[in-house]
C-alpha cells in the first residue's frame, strides 16, 4: 500500500511538474530564448543552427503541403474529366445482351427520383473507322440525344472544340453526322466536312449467294470534334445521334441503358441501390465510382503511402530541433547554472528552451505554409509539369490544396516540434545549479 501511495505521489508531482514547464513564459523568459536564438555575433541574426534546424521544418511543410495537393488534384481531376463524358450512374440489365427494350418507362421512374439531376438513354458499342486509307481503327461508339440544354446528363457539350452535338451533316450521301475525339481526329487526320467510314461490331449478314457474312460500311460525316482532357475519351470515342445509333448497332427501338445525372455524384452507389430496388430484376446500377474502383483506390492508396514518406522528413526536422536545443543547453550551462543561482526556478530554464522550440517549430511552419501554398499555386496555374496523358490520363500534373490537408499538416508538424523540444527542455531544468556553474 505505501509503494502504491509513494508512486501516485511521484506520479503527481512528475504531472505537476510538466504542467508548470507548459505555462506561458514570462517576460524575462521570452528575452533569454530570444537572446539564445540568436548569433553570439553582435549583428542579431539568427545562428547557423536555429537557422537549419528551422529550414528542417519549413522544407518537411512545404513539401506535404505540395505532395498530398499533387494526390488530390489528380484524383480531382481524373474524377471531373472522368464524368465529362461519363455519367453518375447508369441503368443496365442484367445478360450479355446490354439491351433496355422498355427504356421509356425505366426514364420515367428514375427522374422521378429526388435526387435524379437528368436522365437519358444511350447506346454504346464499338466499331472500326476507317478515313479512306488501309488503316483502321478501333472505337467506341457513343450514340445519345443530341441536347445541349440543362437536361444534358455529362459535360460533353462543354468539351466541343468544334461543330455541336446536332450531328446536321451538309451532304446527302451519307448516313449521318458524327463526333469525334481530338486526338483521333489528329490521328486519323480528319476535320469536320470530312467523310469515315464506320463499320457495325454486330455479325455480318449472309450472302445467300457466296454464303459468307458481307460486312456493311456506314458513311459519316465529321460534324466537329471534342477535348475532354481525358486520353481514353480523346483517343477513342465516337459520338453519334441516338437515333442512328439504334440503327447502326442493330438496337432498333432499344437502347443500351440509362444514364443518370445525380445532384450529388458522390451519392451515386446509394442512389442505384435504390433504383434497383425500385425498378427490380433484371435491372441493375453502375456507378461511376464502381467503374473506377481500381483507379481511386489506387490513388488513395498512394496520397496515404506518400503522406508517410514524406512525414519522415518532418522527424528528422524534429531530431534537428532535439540536436539544436541539446547543444544550446551544453553551450549555456554555466549560464543556466548563474540564472539558477539567482533564484530562477527550474521550470523557468525549461520555458525557455521550450519557447526557443516553439519559436523555431512556429516560424519554420509559417515559412513551409507560405512556399508550399505558393508552389502548389504556381505548379498548377502554370501547368509546369507536363507528363504522358496516354500513360496518366491526364497531361499535366494538376496541384489541389484542401484546407483538411493544410489544417492536419500545420498542427501535426508544431506537435512534432514541440514534442521535440521537451527532452533538451526537461534536462535543461534538472540541472543543479552548482554543477552547472563548474561546467567546463
Amino acid at each position: 500500500m505505501a509503494e502504491a501511495t509513494d508512486a501516485g505521489v511521484a506520479g503527481s508531482a512528475r504531472g505537476a511538474r510538466l504542467r508548470d514547464l507548459f505555462r506561458w513564459p514570462s517576460a524575462l523568459e521570452r528575452e533569454i530564448a530570444r537572446r539564445y536564438l540568436r548569433s553570439r555575433r553582435a549583428s542579431g541574426r539568427v545562428s547557423l543552427i536555429t537557422a537549419i534546424a528551422t529550414g528542417g521544418v519549413a522544407v518537411g511543410v512545404c513539401a506535404l503541403i505540395v505532395v498530398l495537393g499533387v494526390m488530390n488534384g489528380l484524383r480531382n481531376d481524373l474524377r471531373e474529366r472522368i464524368l465529362i463524358a461519363n455519367p453518375h450512374l447508369r441503368i443496365l440489365t442484367y445478360g450479355s445482351g446490354l439491351r433496355l427494350d422498355d427504356w421509356r418507362a425505366v426514364l420515367d421512374t428514375v427522374r422521378k427520383d429526388p435526387e435524379v439531376v437528368a436522365a437519358a438513354p444511350e447506346v454504346l458499342s464499338q466499331s472500326l473507322l476507317s478515313a479512306g486509307a488501309d488503316y483502321v481503327e478501333g472505337v467506341n461508339v457513343l450514340g445519345l440525344d443530341p441536347d445541349t440544354g440543362s437536361r444534358s446528363v455529362t459535360t460533353l457539350p462543354q468539351s466541343l472544340t468544334r461543330g455541336d452535338l446536332s450531328f446536321r451533316p451538309t451532304r446527302d450521301d451519307v448516313d449521318g453526322g458524327v463526333i469525334l475525339g481530338a486526338r483521333l481526329a489528329e490521328r486519323m487526320t480528319v476535320y469536320p466536312g470530312d467523310v469515315v467510314t464506320l463499320v457495325p461490331a454486330k455479325p455480318a449478314q449472309v450472302n445467300r449467294a457466296l454464303g459468307v457474312g458481307v460486312p456493311q460500311y456506314w458513311q459519316f460525316e465529321v460534324t466537329g470534334t471534342f477535348e475532354t482532357g481525358m486520353f481514353l475519351y480523346d483517343n477513342q470515342f465516337v459520338v453519334m445521334s441516338r437515333e442512328v445509333a439504334q440503327r447502326f448497332t442493330g438496337l432498333g427501338d432499344a437502347v443500351s441503358g440509362i444514364q443518370v445525372r445525380l445532384v450529388d455524384p458522390w451519392r451515386a452507389p446509394e442512389v442505384g441501390k435504390r433504383l434497383e430496388e425500385t425498378l427490380g430484376y433484371p435491372y441493375r446500377s453502375l456507378d461511376w465510382q464502381t467503374q473506377n474502383n481500381t483507379l481511386f483506390s489506387a490513388l488513395k492508396l498512394e496520397k496515404v503511402a506518400m503522406g508517410l514518406v514524406i512525414f519522415f522528413i518532418m522527424v528528422v526536422a524534429g531530431f534537428n530541433i532535439v540536436g539544436t536545443l541539446t547543444m544550446v543547453v551544453a553551450e549555456k550551462t554555466r549560464e543556466i547554472g548563474i540564472l539558477r543561482a539567482m533564484g530562477l526556478p527550474a521550470a523557468a530554464v525549461g520555458r525557455i528552451f521550450l519557447a526557443q522550440g516553439a519559436v523555431i517549430g512556429l516560424v519554420g511552419v509559417v515559412i513551409g505554409l507560405a512556399s508550399g501554398l505558393g508552389i502548389a499555386t504556381l505548379v498548377d496555374r502554370g501547368k509546369l509539369i507536363r507528363i504522358d496523358a496516354s500513360v496518366y490520363f491526364v497531361d499535366h500534373v494538376p496541384v489541389h490544396v484542401e484546407p483538411v490537408d493544410v489544417a492536419l499538416v500545420v498542427l501535426a508538424s508544431f506537435v512534432l516540434a514541440i514534442a521535440a523540444t521537451l527532452p533538451p527542455s526537461r534536462g535543461a531544468a534538472r540541472l543543479e545549479p552548482v554543477e552547472a556553474i563548474r561546467h567546463e
